[in-house]
């Protein structure tokens, strides 16, 4: 394939536990670009004591610097370096004085709850997608996920699900798929929706064999 350059910038956005950065990651792999998550730019927590961090909605876009995140998507799409910020999730803090370099390729693909939130994103994608994947779904993947991998219980993983992340959802995610220029369902199978996107990017003459 003859990859184009500057680099084809796409916005991929869905409810947590749709699926969202499993097709990030399996575009980047199969089109030799790059993952862009939006973990990277929340907000510093530094000012809070450490006991209140935890409590923080992080569902809800107010938690994302904006700003900063559409100036380094941005300049990434001019062909441009940036210095990201590094993020310790453990104590919900920007490591303060030390960023990652970030080099521009062919492909670069902005995936988080928000991609397709922020206006300000919205015209430097070439290509918006949204997984739309059913509720009950979303969350048997992310009970799972939190329970395997982060050792929490199922009774904390519903409850936060029904406090803060399946309103954020609804309220904020869910919403901007009307930014979306395809719609993917979530629940198919990930080979059947790499290929979806990538035909879209044929027809737009974004990649070429």
């Amino acid at each position: 394939m003859r990859l184009p350059f500057p680099p084809v910038v796409m916005g991929i956005a869905g409810a947590s536990g749709s699926g969202k950065s499993t097709l990030a990651a399996e575009l980047a792999r199969t089109l030799d670009g790059a993952t862009f998550p939006l973990d990277n730019y929340y907000r510093d927590l530094s000012h809070l004591p450490a006991s209140q961090r935890p409590l923080q909605n992080f569902d809800d876009p107010a938690m994302i610097e904006s700003p900063l995140l559409a100036q380094h998507v941005a300049e990434l799409a001019r062909g441009r370096a940036i210095e990201r910020p590094l993020y310790d999730f453990s104590h919900h803090i920007r490591i303060q004085g030390a960023t990652e370099t970030v080099q521009p390729g062919a492909f670069l693909l902005v995936e988080g709850l928000f991609a397709l939130y922020f206006q300000e994103l919205l015209p430097l994608y070439h290509l918006r997608v949204f997984v739309d994947t059913p509720d009950a779904l979303c969350f048997d993947r992310r009970l799972r996920r939190d329970t395997e991998e982060r050792g929490r219980t199922a009774d904390s993983v519903r409850r936060q699900y029904d406090a803060t992340v399946r309103p954020a959802g609804l309220r904020y995610v869910r919403p901007s798929v009307a930014h979306a220029d395809i719609s993917l369902d979530g629940a198919e199978a990930l080979d059947w929706k790499v290929e979806q996107v990538l035909a879209a990017l044929r027809a737009r003459g974004l990649l070429r064999r």
